[in-house]
């Protein structure tokens, strides 16, 4: 089948502005990006951060595409939070690039990695996050939105789920503002709120069995 692809704002710049493109009978949205990503391989480490629409209204990933279908890839909209829940290691450039503004004075870059020892000093071989990721999504933008709303800073946050290797990133959040404090502030609150509040549970690995325990914890 075919359907028409467009690509916006910093995704035009390395991809094309429209494009037909053929996908396979009951493919989807997702299978779209990938067969435009290895066409242009510059769109593969934004995909974390976009939004796709289909038909003039946002989609999931695994929504089933039809004939003739408009599919557009969307980068984070101006003004609001970049928030991510990603299978992988995390671009933590990418996420200073989103926020990035001649505006903004002041950059603070948080990122949270898996350590190789428990509380309790034994050793950990690696983590493992399980979500809700219906609900960890919108969790996680309210509380990007929040900070924003509070401190007037430009946020971006990502949670990796899934295994996270030892010493690899399993949360990244930065935060920019015209004045540090602003930037500070918000990043802490983000990380404190994600503790409190979104819908994911770690488990560390240890050589004679695993524990569930809250992150942060």
């Amino acid at each position: 089948m075919r359907i028409d692809v467009r690509c916006f704002a910093s995704l035009r710049e390395v991809a094309v502005d429209r494009r037909g493109l053929a996908v396979a009978a009951g493919g989807t949205v997702g299978d779209a990006w990938t067969l435009m990503a290895d066409r242009y391989p510059g769109l593969a480490p934004h995909k974390p951060y976009v939004r796709a629409a289909r038909n003039g209204r946002y989609a999931g990933w695994d929504e089933p595409l039809e004939d003739g279908d408009a599919v557009a890839f969307l980068p984070p909209v101006s003004g609001g939070a970049t928030t991510a829940l990603v299978e992988g290691p995390i671009d933590v450039d990418a996420l200073e690039r989103a926020v990035a503004d001649p505006s903004r004075g002041a950059l603070v870059t948080f990122v949270g990695r898996a350590r190789d020892r428990a509380d309790d000093g034994r050793a950990v071989s690696e983590l493992e996050y399980e979500i809700y990721p219906e609900l960890a999504a919108t969790v996680l933008e309210e509380i990007a939105a929040e900070a924003e709303e509070r401190w007037g800073a430009a946020v971006a946050v990502v949670h990796r789920h899934g295994v996270v290797p030892i010493g690899e990133a399993a949360v990244a959040i930065v935060s920019a503002s015209t004045h540090r404090a602003e930037a500070y502030e918000a990043s802490r609150f983000v990380i404190e709120a994600i503790k409190e509040r979104l819908p994911i549970w770690k488990r560390e690995r240890f050589a004679d069995g695993s524990e569930w325990k809250r992150p942060g914890a």
